[in-house]
């Protein structure tokens, strides 16, 4: 039977890219209107032309657009939507832009404003994280000056890694190994937070050598949390995560329960609402694992998680936020198969992952059971050079890994995409290595990795 909306008849989705696309197709297979916001150099994207109505949000950059509460919220009163979707990245933890929401009578489909302010703050999310007897690392408080950080490192031990408590998106991250490197970063770390997120807090975490970094989906309607098992995302370039898994071929079953009951249980403490996910470092050899951050939106690599349990997640963030109460038990979510996932972004990988924008002048698509391309592509599509560089994401699953790393080889070799460079070769050349291959990997992999050396 079609789902009839209850609540919200017309949605924004205050994104663009991708993301944009996939919500978009989300709403309408739900039976609400999508309105879609674009600049000057997104009009005529793939969202603007799969939305119902579609309005210029202003110029190029993000700060004086898609990062423009007042803007978006202007045009969506214009719209009349009853409901706006963050995506990911711009305002989608940005707990202002939530309230702002909240008070202006629209729906925010995700947490509310007072959960994204406690979770999306790495210090009070690491507090909470206690609270629920989740294992942590050794971290210190929000420091105020570079004398209580060099006590707090002390105690800790190095090496360490400084944080920004706003940061995301492997922003404001340094990594220091004595003393010496705490004093010069400390103060480059704070300005680099307050520049990238508007503010300049920082903590120490303890640094684990050749960790695994493992993530946990979670579903809540505020009343009940749910967790959708777990995703390997150790392979990252400057802290980006470039290759995803579902689930990790590092963990054990007895591990992995654990693991995501810790999730569930820290989600459900908070009453949380909406997707969600909770990030861990992961020891292989003593198998430890330990609570990074939580992320209070949806996840780039979502649709692995989908892929392997049947659940669309999208959706589900829809018809919470239209007043649906979680429509699964734990006891109905169970894994099936591998699923993979590469972001394809437009950067040349043989030149030091330089940006490519430019015009799409040919686009073929791989096809074939079990292969899913989220892209914002076409031909004729000028990619900007003001955003994110990524393009589409492609995902495979089969019925084992082994099967999966096959038929993502397969599609990587049918996919084309001309007119701009792409981190395709990248990934043709990981899949030959027999680290990758085995599940060998940790997120200091890529950091040393030469394509084609």
């Amino acid at each position: 039977m079609a789902y009839t909306p209850q609540k919200i008849k017309k949605v924004l989705v205050a994104n663009r890219g991708e993301i944009a696309v996939r919500i978009i197709q989300a709403a309408h297979e739900l039976n609400m209107k999508a309105v879609a916001i674009y600049t000057d150099a997104d009009q005529g994207n793939l969202a603007s032309q799969l939305a119902d109505e579609a309005y210029r949000v202003g110029e190029n950059l993000a700060h004086k657009s898609y990062l423009n509460i007042d803007k978006v919220l202007e045009i969506a009163k214009q719209a009349q939507v009853d409901a706006i979707h963050p995506g990911y990245g711009f305002l989608s933890e940005n707990a202002q832009f939530a309230k702002r929401v909240e008070e202006a009578g629209i729906i925010f489909v995700g947490p509310s404003s007072r959960l994204i302010e406690t979770m999306g703050d790495k210090a009070k999310a690491l507090q909470q994280a206690k609270k629920s007897q989740v294992p942590t690392m050794p971290n210190s408080p929000v420091l105020e000056n570079v004398n209580q950080a060099l006590k707090e490192a002390r105690a800790i031990g190095y090496p360490l890694l400084i944080k920004a408590i706003a940061g995301g998106g492997g922003k404001g991250i340094r990594l220091v190994q004595d003393e010496a490197q705490l004093i010069t970063q400390f103060e480059i770390a704070t300005a680099e937070a307050r520049a990238a997120f508007g503010n300049g807090g920082v903590y120490l975490e303890k640094y684990l050598q050749n960790a695994k970094h493992i993530e946990v989906q979670v579903l809540g309607d505020g009343e009940r949390v749910i967790h959708l098992y777990d995703r390997e995302c150790s392979l990252q370039r400057r802290r980006q995560k470039v290759l995803e898994e579902a689930p990790s071929p590092s963990l054990d079953c007895q591990t992995r329960e654990a693991l995501c009951a810790s999730a569930a249980r820290m989600a459900s403490d908070v009453g949380y609402s909406g997707a969600g996910t909770l990030e861990f470092l992961y020891d292989t050899q003593s198998k430890g694992f330990y609570f990074l951050e939580m992320n209070t939106r949806i996840q780039v690599e979502h649709a692995i998680t989908e892929m392997v349990t049947g659940i669309d997640i999208v959706r589900q963030m829809l018809r919470i936020a239209d007043g649906e109460p979680l429509a699964y038990q734990q006891g109905d979510i169970s894994l099936r198969g591998h699923s993979i996932e590469v972001r394809i972004n437009a950067e040349d990988p043989q030149n030091n992952f330089f940006p490519s924008p430019g015009e799409i002048t040919h686009l073929q698509c791989p096809t074939g059971s079990g292969v899913r391309l989220d892209s914002m592509l076409f031909s004729g599509r000028v990619i900007p050079p003001f955003y994110d560089s990524l393009i589409a994401k492609l995902i495979v699953y089969d019925q084992n890994r082994e099967l999966a790393l096959s038929k993502l080889k397969r599609a990587l070799n049918e996919l084309k995409i001309e007119g701009v460079k792409t981190t395709t070769a990248l990934f043709k050349a990981l899949l030959n290595d027999p680290h990758i291959q085995k599940g060998d990997y940790d997120i200091n992999f890529l950091e040393s990795y030469k394509l084609g050396g």
